[in-house]
């Protein structure tokens, strides 16, 4: 057993509590990573409040880089001293989904221990649960080898973990599910962190225009900085008309990353014939879409993304490279870096903020 320092939930809605967790040994197919940085994620937010019935206590945090300490004894991919990012979306490798190569649609991706198996995580011999097979709000993570991979050394592991989620859900979305042409007008609504990054995607393809639209002027400036051309302030004016306006009829694509129905279907009044609205926003169940039946003799398109439509293993290294070669926006993405025990702290930012991250850092020696 190894121990690890982590946040906790105990209750939905309540504060998260730090106190030290016993970490088994690695089955065969596991890695055990020394978690350098986890980015705070507007998820981890609503999951504390429940968005989801998941298992209690719960480890938080599911967008982290680190170095690996163990490998189990059937691993091939890394090797102790590897600097890694986690992803939320380990995939078998075999399913039909997988083998067609939409991996992160794979019906049982391997995230979790079986029930049969000890648990990965516990407190006074009771089961902590990691989320998403991650737990990325803690000092040392327990997870399968299809939830890692490998990155450069010299590529600075806080920047690195915004790429496991924030990055590679934003970014993706508009290279490999939208698929954006150079030329191509553009309009994105909600502006956080991966809202943020679907407005860098669409300037990294060449977009010609970019609207983002969002309730808070301060993450439509941030927004700007990003590479978005128009910013709409959709808590003073009618943000459908707004882009109409400034775009002379709407756009080629609009890209919604709030996850609710009502930007939804404005997200699809934006976009001219033949136009396509991308959902990447993570939605609550009971949200249900309505568009006009007739619309569809336009030839729109309504569809959704699932964190960046790409195989994480291709995606990151590849981020890492723009990043490094300076056109990818990641320092712009932090607004502080904090310590464990300010958790909270970093979490109640998220309410009402520019859109930007709080990093978790932790000690060398967690």
């Amino acid at each position: 057993m190894t121990a690890t320092r982590a946040a906790i939930l105990e209750e939905f809605g309540s504060r998260l509590v730090v106190g030290e967790l016993a970490v088994d040994e690695p089955a065969p197919d596991e890695v055990l990573v020394r978690t350098v940085a986890s980015g705070i994620c507007h998820s981890d937010r609503t999951m504390q409040f429940g968005a989801r019935d998941l298992p209690l206590p719960l480890v938080l945090g599911h967008e982290s880089a680190g170095v690996v300490e163990r490998v189990g004894s059937a691993v091939t991919t890394l090797e102790v001293d590897d600097h890694v990012v986690v992803a939320a979306t380990p995939s078998c490798g075999a399913c039909d989904r997988c083998l067609r190569g939409i991996p992160q649609q794979c019906p049982a991706p391997p995230a979790q221990r079986g029930d049969a198996a000890p648990p990965r995580l516990t407190r006074a011999g009771v089961r902590v649960t990691g989320f998403t097979g991650l737990g990325g709000f803690a000092s040392r993570m327990l997870v399968h080898e299809n939830a890692t991979v490998a990155i450069p050394r010299s590529m600075p592991l806080d920047r690195a973990a915004l790429l496991g989620c924030a990055v590679l859900t934003g970014v993706g979305a508009v290279t490999h599910r939208a698929r954006i042409d150079a030329g191509d007008t553009v309009a994105v609504i909600g502006c956080g962190g991966v809202g943020l990054n679907v407005v860098q995607g669409a300037r990294l393809r060449g977009a010609s225009r970019i609207v983002a639209v969002d309730v808070l002027p301060a993450k439509l400036e941030r927004a700007r900085r990003f590479g978005a051309t128009d910013v709409v302030d959709a808590s003073v004016v009618d943000p459908v008309a707004a882009v109409h306006e400034l775009t002379g009829g709407g756009v080629d694509h609009a890209l919604e990353a709030v996850g609710r129905a009502a930007t939804i279907e404005q997200a699809y009044a934006m976009i001219l014939p033949f136009g396509t609205a991308t959902v990447v926003g993570f939605s609550a169940d009971d949200e249900d879409v309505r568009i006009p039946a007739r619309s569809m003799l336009q030839e729109k398109r309504l569809q959704g993304s699932k964190m960046g439509s790409r195989h994480f293993r291709l995606a990151v290294p590849y981020y890492c490279r723009l990043y490094l070669e300076g056109r990818l926006l990641l320092d712009e993405l932090i607004s502080e870096t904090i310590g464990l025990d300010d958790v909270n702290r970093g979490l109640d930012a998220l309410d009402g903020s520019d859109g930007a991250r709080s990093v978790i850092g932790f000690p060398a020696e967690g």
